[in-house]
């Protein structure tokens, strides 16, 4: 096979950078989740980025986003039966082969096309290890978010009647806002009651942040910009069709793990850059 930086060419770097941050959580004798596909996936660029990126307080939010949604997802699917799975954006997680699913979970990965096919090939060169509690089935859907995706996803087996948990993972951030809106608003379209989703956000304080001015630069400067952030995502979310069930800072308790390494602002305090973890479900139509 190909090195992977060969592979990754025509996928967003953002993948490589995350999961080298995963890679070396993984290694710890503590770590808080265990991906032992990142390294492979990260190769060089990756660590690269993770270099470039330094000092940016993003590292210590995707060790804890990462924790934090596999829990939600393990707990939703656990304590809610609900059994189809939709990862919008599923990047280079390994979640299908790397989580522990009850018996039978449908799985529905969402992204470009280059990267579930260099998901595909890295999985097929590299099969999970014994014992791993792999998803009854996964379906890889290769769409572009920004445009039409529904028909592929209604073509791979989706069933709208059935309640589907929706992840979100690092995907708002890079995206403008109408095309947010748009986003959620399609999945609360397609989504049953007892529907779930789980995502996280940034601040429109972080976007516009002097001390954040050197990161955003830099994002930029990479042709990942990030475009959106709420201050208000409750009512954001609210406003897409969604009721915030449960929404925490990192280092807030739930959504610490040991890993958050700066102070937690009350959400009171104005003009502050913040991330946001959150479970929402379905509003009533």
């Amino acid at each position: 096979m190909e090195s992977v930086n060969q592979v990754m060419e025509p996928v967003s770097k953002t993948a490589q950078w995350t999961a080298a941050a995963r890679a070396v959580e993984s290694e710890r004798p503590d770590h808080i989740f265990d991906d032992p596909y990142a390294r492979l996936v990260a190769g060089e660029t990756g660590f690269e980025l993770l270099e470039r990126y330094a000092g940016s307080a993003v590292v210590p939010f995707v060790l804890v986003r990462t924790r934090y949604m596999d829990d939600a997802i393990v707990r939703t699917v656990q304590e809610r039966g609900i059994r189809q799975v939709v990862l919008v954006a599923a990047g280079m997680d390994m979640r299908a082969v790397r989580l522990t699913w009850p018996e039978g979970v449908t799985l529905f990965q969402l992204d470009r096309p280059a990267l579930l096919e260099t998901k595909a090939a890295l999985l097929a060169e590299n099969p999970p290890r014994q014992g791993t509690g792999a998803v009854s089935q996964s379906h890889s859907v290769p769409v572009d978010l920004a445009s039409g995706w529904q028909d592929e996803l209604h073509a791979a087996g989706f069933d709208p009647g059935q309640p589907t948990l929706w992840v979100a993972e690092g995907l708002f951030f890079f995206l403008p806002e109408d095309v947010v809106r748009d986003l959620l608003g399609s999945l609360r379209e397609l989504s049953a009651p007892g529907s779930v989703l789980i995502g996280d956000m940034t601040s429109r304080a972080t976007l516009h942040n002097p001390l954040a001015k050197g990161f955003m630069r830099v994002l930029m400067e990479d042709g990942n910009p990030w475009l959106f952030g709420t201050d208000e995502p409750e009512e954001f979310l609210e406003s897409c069709g969604w009721v915030t069930e449960q929404l925490l800072q990192p280092g807030e308790e739930g959504a610490d793990f040991d890993r958050w390494p700066h102070p937690v602002p009350p959400r009171s305090m104005p003009n502050v850059p913040r991330s946001f973890l959150f479970t929402a479900g379905v509003k009533p139509a």
